[in-house]
């Protein structure tokens, strides 16, 4: 049996697809194979980091990729999901292939003010939503 090929997209890959790709590994066993990419290469995002400690996934050494040399790359996809807002999803590269393109909208931990604590609250419900996506995203996949 083939493994679905989940690719997550977003601004800089330092946060939110970062928890979404640490999720499906963990929760989707061995029927996915699961990247994650931005825009642009960022620099991971340390609450993220944090918040997933938390949930006992060390994301900490994780790198920091680019969609376009993965396109660049010829790299196939089932399904492409964008965890930022719309208009940056619509900038993201269409793959050859593809089966389905979804997006989801969360907030974006870099643009977060306040003190350290606020920040990081906000990041864990940034954390739970992306849990109960992919967590729902399994369940269609598997009602399929």
């Amino acid at each position: 049996m083939s493994k679905t090929k989940v690719l997550f997209l977003c601004i800089h890959n330092s946060a939110r697809s970062q928890m979404a790709e640490a999720y499906l590994k963990q929760l989707g066993g061995d029927k996915f194979h699961v990247e994650s990419a931005g825009l642009e290469k960022g620099t991971l995002n340390p609450l993220a980091v944090e918040v997933m400690k938390e949930e006992g996934i060390d994301i900490s050494q994780n790198e920091t990729n680019a969609v376009f040399d993965f396109f660049k790359e010829g790299r196939l996809y089932n399904y492409v999901i964008t965890v930022c807002d719309k208009e940056a999803s619509d900038r993201c590269p269409i793959f050859p292939g593809l089966n389905k393109k979804i997006n989801w909208n969360f907030t974006d931990p870099s643009s977060l003010t306040g003190t350290h604590e606020e920040k990081l609250a906000v990041t864990r419900e940034v954390r739970n939503k992306i849990k109960e996506a992919v967590k729902g995203f399994i369940q269609e996949i598997n009602n399929q």
